[in-house]
């Protein structure tokens, strides 16, 4: 049996990434999956999972032997989402877990930073996560039990240079996810969250994000792999696997948990403790 036999678990932006590890490795537990993500460029500065990331994520998750419903919906919006979770209670009967994982990553200094850029982050980060809080946990009340999994970063606890917007959104659902715990409790719902480091995702990986963490667009990617290796503790360590952080969800998603919540877990190979200091580097030349 499979640590999730006979569970539905609602995933925010599960076209890819993190998002897209954390279904699998749910439907390899035996739980049927419910997705959504938005599936469009909009103005953010690096591409964003399409359709065709969606649909190959749906069809990875029935490859298990599971369900799967996957939809276009933009965490934004309360009604959209919504929507989502409405048509996968009807098709599944309920939601057991809830991953409030949608992010997006956008750098500008606090004195040249746009509305519309923090706008963005913080209505996508902090917002979404509210909006996916909300349409899950009226199911989850009804059935007094539920686990709410909310996927912040290593920003959530310390701030960084030129990126102001996201670590207060982070901050943000750090805080939210203390609060649902809170307030749901008493439902026998728990809430809790993932504090990832450098994880190697679509998010961190392209030209966007190569500019601002190695100074050059063009980088290659094992460049970029090769600067996160003085960021943790533990050696051998460059960016994360996405595999990484959907372990962990599993766990906060499992009865293995159940007397977890409204704590944040951390997963980033030691780069948040200090010093941000690597002892045994790998040297080899990039």
């Amino acid at each position: 049996m499979g640590r999730l036999d006979g569970r539905v678990a609602f995933i925010t932006g599960g076209a890819r990434g993190q998002g897209r590890a954390i279904a699998l490795r749910f439907a390899g537990e035996g739980a049927d999956i419910i997705i959504c993500d938005i599936c469009e460029t909009g103005s953010v500065p690096y591409p964003l999972a399409t359709e065709a990331d969606l649909k190959e994520t749906a069809e990875g998750v029935r490859a298990a032997g599971v369900r799967c419903v996957a939809e276009v919906a933009d965490v934004r919006s309360q009604e959209s989402l919504d929507a989502v979770v409405a048509q996968g209670v009807e098709e599944f009967g309920q939601v057991d877990v809830a991953c409030a994982n949608a992010g997006i990553f956008w750098t500008a200094s606090l004195c040249d930073m746009t509305d519309d850029v923090w706008e963005t982050v913080i209505g996508v980060n902090l917002t979404g996560a509210w909006h996916t809080t909300k349409a899950v946990a009226p199911h989850m009340i009804d059935r007094r039990s539920g686990s709410l999994i909310y996927t912040v970063s290593t920003n959530g606890r310390h701030g960084g240079y030129s990126y102001s917007a996201y670590t207060a959104s982070k901050h943000g659902m750090a805080g939210l996810m203390k609060c649902a715990a809170l307030e749901l409790g008493r439902h026998g719902i728990r809430a809790n969250a993932l504090l990832p480091g450098a994880v190697n995702s679509p998010m961190m990986v392209n030209a966007y994000s190569k500019e601002f963490v190695t100074g050059s667009a063009d980088s290659s990617d094992e460049r970029l792999d090769h600067q996160v290796r003085h960021n943790t503790i533990l050696p051998g360590r460059r960016m994360l696997p996405p595999s990484a952080v959907a372990d962990a969800a599993l766990w906060l998603a499992s009865d293995e948990s159940q007397h977890v919540t409204g704590t944040e877990i951390v997963v980033d190979a030691g780069h948040t403790p200090p010093p941000h200091y690597n002892g045994d580097p790998l040297d080899e030349p990039v």
